[in-house]
């Protein structure tokens, strides 16, 4: 039975990902062991790990679907930090039923916070 998943998402440069992560949206390393290529780090029962790539190409974003208890609160959170909310990504109600907005991180990857309105 599967009980949660552990996503892997690309890097460039591990130091301004671990910056982003940490500084803008409140995680914390996840291993006190440092490997060079990698990064783990984690937040309440989130948990990812970012792999370096000595070659990236901005091709392909990786979408990620972060679920939040209150979606207007960190909202509001990372406009306080002044955290870049992506152009076309502000707090919205979505014909779905989810109240969602997205960034990029340094790397590309597409983060959605959301949450279920009904």
């Amino acid at each position: 039975m599967l009980t949660s998943i552990h996503t892997k998402l690309p890097m460039i440069d591990k130091e301004i990902t671990h910056k982003f992560y940490v500084n803008k949206l409140g995680f914390n390393l996840a291993s006190d062991k440092d490997y060079k290529a990698y990064l783990m780090i984690q937040k309440k029962d989130l948990k990812f790990t970012f792999f370096s790539l000595l070659i990236f190409t901005l091709q392909k974003i990786i979408i990620k679907f972060i679920e939040e208890k209150n979606t207007n609160e960190l909202y509001q959170q990372f406009i306080n930090q002044k955290t870049e909310i992506h152009p076309k990504g502000s707090l919205d109600i979505k014909p779905w039923g989810q109240k969602e907005f997205s960034l990029l991180d340094p790397d590309n990857n597409l983060l959605t916070f959301g949450q279920s309105i009904d």
